[in-house]
């Protein structure tokens, strides 16, 4: 039963997912197969082929971090910060897929590197999220002596701390990518709750604009948000499975 349960909300997934995301697919590529004959029309000194090999030049660097600004390419998804917030997203298993090693030895690094580094990630969250209920306890122990509180002492807690990270790591933090990306609060809101489960799609990623000036402290908080956010998720989601259960 539970099997078929897990099977029947992958195929409900499946169905509305393809119901509302099929029409933009295909428009989508209508329009893309349309700009292509435009710009082959009005411009009759370009060749498919010529144009199709420059496209897909184009995709490749991007996919590596490179962009055409004028004359020139901005660089810098490599640095110190950009290098170590990968870091982050590889042990984190988040795996956004929008930067990834280009050499060999990066990617056999890269292996060991997450080998090591995703079990220590584990053991952190776990000490992360016990010592946050921890935290929650002694406050329910206290109100419990000071206004002679039972059930409701705990209870009163665990709905403050449940309020208290949605504001701190869903809610709030989409604020600050719509300052610094230039997302819409939907946007910010999706990212967050993306990241923090780990399921990382790719498709929105801070700090990766070349248009827009990033400060330095911005990654390294994101980063923090992130370890903090994932532990106190996981509690939620773990308060989750045992409603299921």
């Amino acid at each position: 039963m539970l099997l078929a349960a897990y099977v029947g909300y992958l195929g409900l997934g499946a169905a509305v997912l393809q119901a509302l995301e099929r029409p933009a697919e295909v428009q989508a590529a209508q329009r893309l197969l349309q700009e292509r004959w435009e710009l082959l029309a009005n411009h009759t000194c370009l060749q498919g082929p010529a144009l199709q090999r420059l496209i897909e030049g184009i995709i490749q660097a991007y996919k590596s971090g490179i962009t055409l600004q004028g004359n020139n390419t901005s660089l810098g998804r490599w640095d110190y910060s950009g290098s170590f917030f990968f870091s982050i997203s590889a042990i984190t298993t988040i795996g956004y897929g929008n930067l990834s090693p280009s050499t060999a030895v990066g990617r056999i690094f890269c292996i060991v590197f997450a080998l090591f580094g995703i079990p220590l990630n584990l053991v952190l969250l776990n000490e992360i999220g016990q010592l946050m209920l921890l935290g929650v306890q002694h406050c329910a122990h206290r109100l419990e002596e000071v206004f002679h509180w039972q059930n409701k002492a705990s209870f009163l807690m665990k709905t403050c701390a449940l309020v208290t990270g949605l504001l701190l790591f869903l809610l709030l933090p989409p604020l600050l990518f719509s300052d610094k990306e230039g997302w819409s609060y939907e946007e910010g809101f999706y990212y967050s709750f993306i990241t923090l489960s780990t399921i990382g799609f790719g498709d929105y990623v801070i700090g990766m604009n070349p248009d827009r000036t990033y400060p330095s402290w911005y990654k390294n908080v994101i980063s923090l948000w992130i370890l903090f956010g994932m532990a106190w998720l996981a509690l939620v989601i773990k308060f989750c499975i045992n409603l299921l259960e």
